[in-house]
């Protein structure tokens, strides 16, 4: 009897740990965290291209010495802002007044040749004329009608030679005046003082290259040269919009809108990479002279925008949002429930919604990056030319 209580009695303690165990198991079960979800809303999106670039003058004139000499005297500073005419440097005149001199007093001399060699014309064309009505009343010889006729032409020949001398000293006249002229180097448009290269009291000397004094250039438009890759240049066109940063300032936006794009590639010999990039070029107002010449901007190029779009983050799409139809998880309170959508513009973070889903559904936000499914059978001839991520339908 007393064995018999054991076993009942154990019987018991074990059905007990059975229940309790099963209690615990179903508590464990019910206490599994719910999936994380997020909701469609509403708002607007873009598609864009991020590119880096670097900020310059809009027009930019190096400004040298046609002339050697001295540079006497420097009458601007740097960053100083001039008009178009005003005298920035003056080039010591000495040799180039010099040289004026010289050629008006070679002009002088040839003029006043040429006027000794016309008297002399004068009396040999009279005395040739005498000649040409004698001869025929035979009152004078051959030889005489000869030699006043060589004497003429000869004569004639040399006055044209000096009138042509004459052109020649009036041509280094001008010369001469327009060196001297050089001297006085003044401003061919108006600007601002970027880069000063000379000294005063430093000597230039003009041979085959110019040498330069200073660099003017034109700051209230700026040119903007952002380097795009060649996975996304054949995205980008011109038109686009085009807003940037910069640095310095990174919660002030510039807008813009591209203008061009370099058909060659940036040629860039300090660097290994063998990354391709082409320069897109657009134009931004700088009236009050914020922007420098050299400063980094950080450039989106919008490729495409909607204004008011369903969204939802891209964690959402079973495929990352790499196909124009994928499929979502709908959290109904109760399990999942698979569904088709069409996808439009993703900006990577958010997604936007085109056909399947509607504002406030509940969508299940997957923690991990699920592989791609293979949809090529499935969706083929859903996906719009151009890539995975074109436009859809109707909406072009």
């Amino acid at each position: 009897m007393k064995m018999k209580r054991y076993l009942t009695f154990g019987f018991v303690c074990l059905l007990l740990a059975v229940i309790a165990g099963g209690v615990s198991f179903l508590n464990r079960a019910d206490a599994r965290p719910a999936p994380q979800t997020v909701k469609v809303s509403s708002g607007s999106i873009e598609e864009t291209v991020l590119a880096s670039g670097t900020l310059y003058a809009i027009k930019s004139v190096e400004i040298g010495a046609q002339v050697s000499g001295q540079l006497k005297q420097l009458h601007v500073s740097l960053g100083q802002q001039v008009k178009k005419g005003e005298l920035l440097a003056q080039i010591d005149p000495v040799l180039q007044q010099n040289s004026l001199k010289e050629a008006e007093a070679e002009r002088e001399n040839i003029e006043a040749e040429i006027v000794a060699k016309e008297a002399l014309l004068k009396q040999y064309r009279l005395n040739f004329e005498r000649q040409q009505l004698l001869l025929p009343a035979d009152a004078t010889n051959k030889t005489d009608y000869e030699s006043a006729e060589a004497q003429y032409q000869s004569t004639l020949a040399g006055c044209q030679a000096l009138r042509a001398q004459l052109k020649k000293a009036v041509i280094a006249v001008a010369t001469a005046k327009a060196n001297l002229a050089y001297t006085r180097i003044t401003a061919p448009m108006a600007g601002t003082v970027v880069e000063i290269e000379a000294e005063e009291g430093q000597t230039l000397v003009s041979s085959q290259s110019v040498s330069t004094i200073l660099t003017l250039a034109d700051l209230d438009r700026m040119t903007i040269k952002a380097q795009i890759s060649e996975a996304d240049v054949l995205k980008v066109k011109p038109g686009q919009d085009v807003e940037f940063t910069t640095l310095g300032d990174p919660e002030a936006k510039y807008h813009g809108t591209l203008r061009a794009i370099e058909p060659s590639p940036v040629e860039d010999s300090s660097s290994s990479s063998s990354a391709v990039y082409y320069n897109g070029l657009f134009d931004i107002d700088n009236s009050d002279h914020q922007l420098r010449v050299g400063m980094t901007a950080e450039v989106t190029i919008v490729l495409a925008k909607q204004e008011r779009a369903l969204l939802a983050p891209v964690g959402v799409l079973h495929d990352n949002g790499h196909q124009f139809e994928t499929m979502v998880d709908i959290f109904n309170g109760e399990r999942p429930e698979p569904r088709r959508i069409k996808v439009g513009l993703n900006d990577t973070v958010n997604v936007e919604i085109v056909a399947g889903l509607k504002e406030g559904d509940t969508l299940i936000l997957h923690s991990g990056s699920l592989p791609a499914q293979d949809t090529s059978e499935k969706f083929d001839g859903m996906r719009p030319p151009g890539g995975p991520m074109g436009p859809p339908p109707g909406r072009m």
